[in-house]
């Protein structure tokens, strides 16, 4: 089963390091106390806006043969608060179908929620990779498949699910945007040490939201980033630094990504 930490930490691990926080405003939270409790100060910047999709007459829709599906895959905590939003408004959760996250995050999100842990989630490689490796996903001809997302995104999931032989559906609950910033990059570019990314989406948005002015100095800040793609994208974007990648996408992996990175820049000092 899996558990969030029982309390916070208590070291003053990150010596006052200066973190952008760049989560939606409804999941920043954790994230900041983590590292105020550890000795930072985090600074909020959204990079992404969430709009909920899930009373969308299209959703309930779909939602309306739920029971004829094996199985249920969640792709991120936001499609678990939206998509068991969705299937509450409707009949609930069908007790045939088994559920599947591609992120402990999502599993975390899940357990929270249904008291239950899902029945597939990878051990490591949380990502779509990392689930299709996973024994229970090899033999799926002729079951039928739900993948609970935000719209668009990728495909990799849906496309080997189909080529192995199962039938694919998508529930789209959320929808993610560009937000409106209340402050402007330039104004915390200087009071920032680091800068944490969850999505490559995240890091296109930055970049579309700094001043062209302003983009020489943003590529000097090192990011920590929670995908082997972001940091892929980062480094063609220009960011100088070897960009930090996490074990995986959850706070408390972030946080000690910050914390080792600190570190190592006191030990360098």
């Amino acid at each position: 089963m899996l558990s969030s930490p029982k309390s916070m930490p208590t070291r003053v691990d990150l010596d006052g390091l200066r973190v952008l926080v760049t989560r939606p405003p409804h999941q920043a939270g954790h994230l900041c106390d983590l590292i105020a409790a550890s000795g930072g100060h985090p600074v909020r910047f959204p990079l992404l806006a969430i709009r909920d999709l899930s009373a969308n007459p299209a959703v309930q829709a779909r939602l309306s043969r739920l029971a004829e599906y094996h199985l249920a895959i969640f792709i991120s905590p936001n499609a678990v608060r939206f998509g068991l939003a969705a299937i509450n408004r409707h009949l609930g959760l069908p007790s045939t179908i088994k559920l599947a996250t591609v992120g402990r995050g999502s599993a975390l999100a899940l357990e929270q929620a249904l008291g239950r842990a899902p029945d597939i989630v990878p051990t490591e490689h949380y990502d779509s990779e990392g689930l299709l490796a996973l024994p229970a996903l090899q033999q799926v001809s002729g079951q039928r498949v739900l993948v609970i997302r935000g719209e668009g995104g990728r495909e990799l999931l849906t496309d080997t699910l189909r080529q192995r032989g199962a039938t694919v559906d998508h529930l789209e609950v959320y929808r993610r945007k560009c937000p409106v910033p209340d402050v402007s990059v330039t104004e915390w570019l200087d009071k920032t040490d680091i800068i944490t990314i969850t999505s490559s989406e995240a890091l296109q948005n930055l970049m579309a939201l700094t001043p062209a002015a302003q983009r020489t100095q943003l590529l000097t800040k090192p990011l920590v980033v929670v995908s082997e793609r972001t940091a892929a994208l980062a480094q063609a974007l220009g960011f100088h630094h070897p960009v930090i990648i996490t074990k995986h996408a959850a706070d408390e992996a972030i946080l000690q990504a910050l914390i080792d990175w600190t570190h190592r820049k006191l030990t360098e000092a």
